[in-house]
């Protein structure tokens, strides 16, 4: 599908800017020392790799949910990939796969953003769920908004003066120029 930003509905937008708010986040976290990388600094997941791998991780448990598969996780706080290079590789398909994702449900093909999906929580609970794709793709670029958010915040606290700007409507504008 097409780049072009006069082309695209919200949530398309939404998941090219996902991809390109991670690319920057991750480019700045290589940077850093290991120990930086992996300090517990209070955050709600202790570190930046712990934060980066939850987020991988409610992306694949989401997105296997849509797909109607599996997704393999332990927890919220599963560690899928304990060194960085490998965690961004990873965050790089994941992105990949969200944007793809999108698009086929945009155009209605998997039964589209109304599809209804069933699921239960990670934490057990015997309670059924359902939302529709549409929400369920609003939670995952809102949910990530949220954590990147914190990992920028410890990336200040581990000396990085200008962590990247991350706000849609600096990828607005360089989508449009592009």
């Amino acid at each position: 599908m097409a780049n072009n930003i006069a082309t695209l509905n919200d949530l398309q937008i939404m998941a090219r800017y996902n991809s390109w708010a991670n690319q920057r986040l991750y480019a700045c976290v290589e940077g850093l020392s290991d120990d930086d990388y992996r300090a517990d600094k209070g955050a709600y997941f202790g570190s930046i790799h712990a934060t980066l791998n939850h987020l991988l991780a409610v992306d694949r448990l989401w997105t296997s949910r849509i797909m109607g598969e599996y997704h393999g996780l332990s927890g919220l706080d599963h560690i899928l990939h304990d060194d960085f290079t490998n965690l961004s590789s990873a965050r790089t398909a994941m992105d990949e796969h969200i944007v793809r994702l999108t698009d086929r449900m945009s155009v209605g093909l998997d039964g589209g953003l109304d599809k209804e999906i069933l699921y239960r929580t990670v934490s057990g609970s015997a309670e059924k769920h359902a939302s529709p794709v549409r929400h369920i793709l609003l939670t995952v670029f809102n949910h990530q908004t949220h954590h990147r958010g914190q990992v920028h915040c410890l990336l200040t606290q581990a000396g990085i003066k200008e962590p990247p700007a991350l706000d849609v409507i600096v990828f607005i504008r360089e989508m449009a120029d592009a």
